[in-house]
């Protein structure tokens, strides 16, 4: 354990959450996962009509703290209100370093001390300003991951807390603001620490529930119609399926072994959809160079 590390800084975990019951999120082992490894935790839980409140009052956690909101439906335009509800939760942190999860993220407890252990490096390199993370994007099954660039590869997940971060976009980064308004991008190191994204990993009722609400974040009411299937079984599908034979987080285990009625059914056959030939090319270049042509980065990187 970093001793020296624990006893100069502190870590400020924060996240949200909305009806995260009902939506089939893994919100409560993303929860337990921040709460393991950081000195106190903010989640702001959004108006909810599923009991997500009062499971998180429920915990009694000594060190979670917290926020209730109400969400704007009006803001329906590249999901504004993600980085809205992120940055409720960033201003109440208090620590030193800040650590971000989303309600379908979880850490592995492996991966504990080396988050401690980078942030401990970034600490001493004045021009680093955050981490970023390396995600495993599990699909339909907790045996299979996603691939391939539809999805992206690494993100910031853990910053200094100056009070200049904010969420960008619809929170899946960050950026600083200056003291003009303007923002730039944070100067950031990577860290080896995995993400685990379960946000395709649901019963296909709770991934149509949760297909709906996300999309009512970015298109309106004859978008919706048009695109999101009306029915109860939602058939996510990607170009690219990998077997996962890893370890998942031990605070899985228990939802994993729930879940395997339905996941024991899922056909990645079916999910995969035919690739565009700038997907092919993009992925086949990938596998022979390491090089992803034309990644978004939000970030600058330090190496």
């Amino acid at each position: 354990m970093f001793a020296a590390f624990v006893a100069a800084m502190t870590l400020s975990g924060f996240t949200f959450i909305r009806n995260g019951l009902s939506l089939g999120y893994p919100f409560q082992e993303s929860l337990a996962s921040l709460l393991a490894l950081c000195d106190d935790v903010v989640i702001a839980v959004g108006d909810s009509h599923d009991g997500t409140m009062d499971y998180v009052r429920g915990l009694g956690e000594s060190k979670l703290r917290v926020v209730e909101t109400t969400w704007d439906d009006t803001l329906r335009e590249g999901g504004k209100i993600l980085a809205q509800q992120t940055d409720i939760a960033l201003q109440e942190c208090r620590g030193d370093w800040c650590v971000y999860l989303q309600g379908d993220e979880v850490l592995h407890e492996a991966d504990y001390d080396r988050v401690r252990s980078d942030i401990s490096r970034a600490e001493n390199r004045d021009q680093v300003e955050g981490l970023l993370f390396r995600w495993l994007h599990l699909f339909g099954s907790y045996n299979y991951q996603a691939t391939g660039r539809q999805w992206y590869r690494r993100e910031i997940r853990a910053f200094r807390n100056t009070g200049q971060v904010r969420s960008w976009g619809d929170a899946q980064g960050f950026r600083i603001q200056n003291a003009d308004g303007t923002f730039r991008k944070l100067r950031v190191m990577q860290s080896d620490a995995r993400v685990f994204h379960y946000g395709w990993v649901r019963h296909p009722r709770a991934q149509n529930a949760k297909a709906q609400a996300m999309n009512r974040l970015y298109h309106d009411d004859q978008w919706m119609h048009v695109n999101i299937p009306q029915s109860e079984e939602f058939v996510a599908r990607c170009y690219e399926l990998q077997a996962y034979t890893g370890s998942h987080p031990a605070i899985m285990r228990e939802r994993i072994e729930r879940d395997r009625v339905w996941t024991s059914q899922f056909d990645p056959k079916k999910a995969l959809k035919s690739k565009p030939f700038r997907v092919v090319l993009s992925d086949s270049v990938e596998r022979l160079t390491g090089w992803r042509m034309g990644e978004y980065k939000n970030f600058v990187e330090v190496h």
